[in-house]
C-alpha cells in the first residue's frame, strides 16, 4: 500500500512538472502545481477504489484533468512577468505580516489579563481565563507564518496551512481546558480527561500534516 502511494506520488509529480517544465517558477505557479497534485491524487484514490489497476487509474485521472493548456500559458505570463510576481509576493506578504502582529497581540493580551489577574488575588480558574487569548492568536501567527513566501521557500497552500492552525489551535486549547478544570476541580484526573480530546486530535491532525507535507524549497 505505501510502495503504491509512493508510485503514485512520484508519477504525479513527474507529469505536473513536465506540464510546467519550460516556465519560471513562482508562488503561483507553485501553488496551482500543489492544487493539481492534490486533484490529480484524488481522482486516482478514487479510481483505485473502484477496482482500476495503478496506471490505468492514472490515465484515467490524466484525461479528466481535460485540456490544461490554458492554464499553462497564463502561468507562462505569470512567470514573464518579473513586476505582477513582485506585487503578488508584497501583497501575500503584507497579510502575512498583518497576522504575525495581530496574532502576537493577542497572545500578549492574554498573558498581561493573566498577570494582572494573578495580582488581584482572585481564583486560579478567573485567572486562567483570559489566557485563552493565547489560542487564536497561536493560531494566527502559525497560519500567516506557513504562508508567507521567503528568500529561500514557497508560501504554504492555504488550505493546509489552515489545518496546521487548527492543530495547533486544538492543542493550545487543551492546554488551556486542562489548566481552567484542573484549578477548578483540584483534581488533576478531571485536567487530564477534559483536555484529552482536543489533545489526541491536535497531535493526530499534526502528525498527518507532518508525514503529508511536500518540498516548499526554492531551487
Amino acid at each position: 500500500m505505501g510502495n503504491s502511494k509512493r508510485y503514485d506520488d512520484r508519477k504525479v509529480k513527474r507529469y505536473i512538472d513536465n506540464l510546467f517544465t519550460d516556465i519560471g517558477e513562482s508562488q503561483q505557479l507553485f501553488d496551482l502545481k500543489e492544487e493539481l497534485t492534490t486533484n490529480m491524487k484524488e481522482k486516482i484514490t478514487d479510481y483505485k477504489s473502484r477496482g482500476m489497476e495503478e496506471d490505468q487509474a492514472f490515465k484515467e485521472a490524466v484525461v479528466s484533468m481535460g485540456d490544461l493548456s490554458g492554464l499553462v500559458d497564463d502561468m507562462r505570463k505569470v512567470g514573464q512577468d518579473k513586476a505582477k510576481q513582485s506585487v503578488y509576493a508584497a501583497m501575500s506578504n503584507r497579510i502575512s505580516t498583518a497576522g504575525i502582529v495581530v496574532g502576537s497581540l493577542l497572545i500578549l493580551f492574554g498573558i498581561l489579563t493573566t498577570a494582572m489577574l494573578f495580582f488581584m488575588d482572585l481564583p486560579s480558574e478567573s485567572v486562567v481565563g483570559s489566557a485563552v487569548f493565547v489560542v487564536p492568536g497561536g493560531a494566527l501567527i502559525t497560519y500567516s507564518g506557513l504562508t508567507r513566501e521567503t528568500q529561500k521557500k514557497y508560501g504554504m497552500n492555504k488550505i493546509r496551512a489552515g489545518l496546521y492552525a487548527i492543530s495547533v489551535a486544538l492543542l493550545l486549547f487543551a492546554a488551556f481546558v486542562g489548566a481552567i478544570s484542573g484549578f477548578a476541580t483540584n483534581e488533576v484526573f478531571i485536567a487530564v480527561s477534559s483536555s484529552m480530546l482536543f489533545l489526541l486530535v491536535g497531535v493526530g491532525l499534526f502528525l498527518a500534516l507532518i508525514f503529508t507535507g511536500s518540498d516548499r524549497r526554492k531551487k
